[in-house]
């Protein structure tokens, strides 16, 4: 669902998030037009690609029957793909301070894409598909809640990082706050995952490097196909626990039932999320650049998928479910695939990031090359609504 990287307030070289900001081109006595490249850290570009796509595969299955929605592997996708990307959002964020550097870019690459698409993707399903919506911008619609949550998430970042045991809240404020069903802003969610995001927050690179060794690889493979197998046996379990956006009291448990039950769908969440990340290459791949642009994913597949969805295409895939769900899922990829190319994406950007192309030739900016490397290396997500439209 990228995540954006946050940034030191100095102009140097800054590894903490997984990533090295570049140098200022005038710091280092070079000519503006001469830009050293960004060095990155490959794992966390492959890992934003992949989870972004399964956003994209996870939302174009709402384009099926119903049955390819209840199926094990939608149960099995959905139980753990958001809380990775939250997770791997956590990390990328845990070097936020309250710093004016810092609230500035939080309002230029989270409030105002945020503001941007939600009337965009609003004004797209109501004159072409013809939807009734509802109140805008203080209720997120479809993958828009992942940006409001990320604000909060950031600008809750600091004060965790001051407590002494961050995961210990955490995990209280996501139990507790299962009985919270004020919708604004998709509170529920944003303090349903919490945790996922604290842990990220919390971890450290080596973390990342024992999720990759060999054992502990082969112990990952065996838990997800032991989820995958187990799926198989939840058909009648609703699937709003694992949306994580719908309290306690709408899904008709008591409170202490509605924790027990919250505490092992985190339990089980975080297992595959680590397990998912353990598998995933960290090493340099072809489509390892194409991670940097994992918000302009997130924020543009909600027009194809919903373009699909007033095209008709969910009536047609009854004829045929399976060979539907394999083109659908397959589209999805390809999807994900073109909008995350260096051409596309890059041209793409100009709304996602509005302010900074408005303002990249502006006087005492910085030179158009610098500006589009460090654009593209902030591209970044955050996750979809893992979950549905709405």
């Amino acid at each position: 669902m990228s995540i954006r990287h946050t940034e030191s307030p100095a102009p140097t070289t800054h590894a903490s998030a997984g990533h090295h900001v570049v140098h200022h081109a005038h710091a280092a006595g070079q000519h503006p037009g001469h830009v050293r490249p960004a060095s990155r850290d490959p794992f966390f570009d492959n890992a934003k690609l992949l989870l972004v796509t399964l956003v994209v595969i996870g939302h174009s299955w709402n384009l099926l029957p119903d049955a390819s929605t209840s199926s094990p592997v939608y149960t099995f996708l959905y139980a753990w793909h958001v809380p990775a990307f939250v997770l791997v959002t956590g990390y990328l964020s845990r070097s936020f301070t309250f710093t004016r550097r810092n609230l500035r870019k939080l309002v230029t690459t989270i409030v105002v894409p945020y503001l941007v698409f939600e009337t965009l993707l609003a004004l797209f399903r109501t004159t072409v598909g013809h939807e009734d919506l509802g109140m805008l911008y203080l209720s997120p619609h479809w993958p828009m809640w992942y940006l409001s949550a990320l604000f909060l998430w950031r600008l809750a970042t600091p004060l965790f990082k001051r407590v002494p045991q961050p995961m210990v809240l955490a995990v209280a404020v996501s139990l507790v706050g299962g009985m919270n069903t004020l919708d604004w802003l998709d509170l529920p969610r944003t303090l349903g995952l919490l945790p996922f995001f604290v842990a990220g927050m919390t971890m450290r690179r080596e973390h990342f490097e024992w999720l990759a060794q060999p054992r502990v690889r082969v112990v990952a493979a065996g838990l997800l196909v032991t989820a995958f197998v187990a799926a198989t046996f939840l058909n009648g379990v609703s699937k709003e626990w694992l949306y994580w956006r719908t309290g306690y009291p709408d899904l008709g448990v008591p409170f202490w039932l509605g924790m027990i039950c919250r505490a092992g769908v985190m339990l089980v969440a975080a297992a595959l999320a680590l397990s998912a990340l353990s598998l995933i290459p960290t090493s340099q791949r072809w489509f390892t650049p194409l991670g940097s642009a994992s918000l302009v994913v997130y924020l543009f597949h909600g027009f194809f998928v919903k373009g699909a969805e007033y095209a008709g295409l969910g009536g047609a895939s009854e004829q045929d479910p399976i060979t539907a769900f394999l083109l659908v899922t397959g589209g999805a990829v390809l999807v994900s695939l073109l909008l995350s190319a260096t051409p596309v994406s890059r041209r793409l950007n100009r709304l996602v990031d509005p302010i900074s192309t408005l303002t990249a030739d502006m006087p005492g900016a910085l030179h158009p090359t610098h500006h589009r490397i460090d654009t593209h290396r902030r591209l970044a997500l955050a996750h979809n609504d893992p979950t549905r439209g709405r």
